[in-house]
C-alpha cells in the first residue's frame, strides 16, 4: 500500500499592489516593478525602457507623494490595510465550518509586498501544499489577473518542492457579486437618497488590448448590465465609463474624465458614482474619482456628487468569496 499524503489547504487572496511608504523613493521602487511588466506596458522594450526610465520614474514619484499622503491611515496604504481586513474575515468566516476550519487565508500583492515568493515560502514552511488563488479582480484581463498568474509562476518556479495550486480566474457575473454591488447600492440610497445617475466607472486599459483578445471590455458591460438590472434601472438611468487612462494611444471609451466634464456641463444635479472593479478602495478610487473626477464634475456645473465605496470587507463582500472558495477549493 502507498502512503498516502495529506495536504493543508490554503486560500491565497491577490491583489494588485501598493508602494511600501508614500515617499518618492518607495514609489518609484513600486511603478518600476508595476510598470516593467510586459502584461502591463506592451510598448517594445527598448522603447518603453527609456520612457520608464528617462522619464516616468524622474519625475513621476514625486508628483504621487502627496496624493499618497493623502490616503494613507495609520501608517498603511488602503489597499494593503482592507487586504487584511478581507484576509482576517474570510479566515474567520471558514473557522465556523468544519470543512473549512483548517483552511488558512494569506494575501499577497502581485507587485510590492507581500510578495507571492515570500506568502508561498511561509505557506510551505507552514505545509500548506494545496493552495486557491483568488485574485480580486471581478473582471478579467492579461493586465491584471494574468499579471498575477505571471508573478505566481515565476515564485514557483524558485520552489524545489511546487504546490498545487487551483486559480480563478474571474467572477464577474457571479450572483453574489452583483448581488453584493446592488445592496451596496440600495444601503447608499437608503442613507444618502436616490441620485439622478448611477455611474460605473471601471479602470480602462488601451483599445489595442480588446483588439488582440483581452475579454475584458465585454466582461465589464456584462457586470453594469447585470447590476443594472438587480436595480431595475433603464438605460438613461446608468452609464459606463473608463478611468485611469494614460499616454496618447486610444483607450477604452467612453473616458471617465470626459464623461464627468460632460455631465456637469448639462447641470445635472444628482450623480452616484461606483468602481465595480475595485474589490478595495485605493488611489484610483479615493483620489482619482471622489476627488480628482468630483471636482471635474462640480467644476463643470454639476452637483451633489456621491461616490460609493468599493465591496471592501463588507459582510456581503466576504460572502461573496467565501461562496468562491467554497466552489473551488
Amino acid at each position: 500500500m502507498n502512503p498516502s499524503v495529506d495536504s493543508k489547504k490554503a486560500v491565497l487572496l491577490v491583489n494588485l499592489g501598493t508602494p511600501d511608504e508614500p515617499t518618492a523613493p518607495a514609489i518609484r521602487r513600486y511603478l518600476k516593478e508595476f510598470l516593467s511588466d510586459p502584461r502591463v506596458i506592451e510598448t517594445p522594450r527598448v522603447i518603453w525602457w527609456f520612457i520608464l526610465n528617462l522619464i516616468i520614474l524622474r519625475f513621476r514619484p514625486s508628483k504621487l507623494v502627496e496624493p499618497y499622503s493623502g490616503i494613507w491611515q495609520d501608517g498603511e496604504s488602503p489597499i494593503r490595510r482592507i487586504t487584511n481586513q478581507q484576509v482576517a474575515k474570510l479566515q474567520q468566516r471558514l473557522n465556523r465550518n468544519i470543512q473549512t476550519q483548517h483552511v488558512k487565508v494569506a494575501a499577497a500583492m502581485t507587485y510590492g509586498n507581500p510578495s507571492f515568493q515570500t506568502v508561498l515560502k511561509e505557506l510551505q514552511v507552514d505545509g500548506y501544499d494545496d493552495i486557491l488563488v483568488l485574485p480580486l479582480y471581478p473582471q478579467y484581463s492579461a493586465t491584471t489577473t494574468a499579471a498575477s498568474w505571471d508573478a505566481l509562476s515565476r515564485a514557483i518556479k524558485k520552489m524545489r518542492n511546487i504546490p498545487q495550486v487551483h486559480f480563478i480566474k474571474r467572477y464577474c457575473q457571479h450572483p453574489l457579486y452583483i448581488e453584493a454591488l446592488a445592496t451596496t447600492v440600495r444601503n447608499h440610497w437608503e442613507s444618502t437618497g436616490r441620485q439622478a445617475k448611477l455611474f460605473f466607472s471601471f479602470h480602462g486599459i488601451p483599445k489595442s488590448y480588446i483588439d488582440k483578445g483581452d475579454p475584458y471590455q465585454s466582461e465589464c458591460i456584462t457586470t453594469a448590465n447585470l447590476v443594472a438590472e438587480a436595480l431595475q434601472l433603464s438605460d438613461d438611468q446608468w452609464q459606463l465609463c473608463y478611468q485611469s487612462r494614460v499616454g496618447a494611444a486610444e483607450w477604452l471609451k467612453p473616458y471617465t474624465d470626459e464623461t464627468m466634464k460632460a455631465l456637469g456641463n448639462t447641470k445635472l444635479k444628482g450623480l452616484d458614482v461606483i468602481c465595480p472593479g475595485f474589490s478595495a478602495d485605493c488611489l484610483e478610487t479615493i483620489e482619482e474619482i471622489d476627488e480628482e473626477n468630483r471636482g471635474y464634475f462640480e467644476a463643470a456645473g454639476g452637483s451633489d456628487f456621491h461616490y460609493i465605496p468599493a465591496l471592501n470587507d463588507q459582510d456581503i463582500h466576504i460572502d461573496l468569496l467565501e461562496a468562491l472558495v467554497k466552489e473551488n477549493l
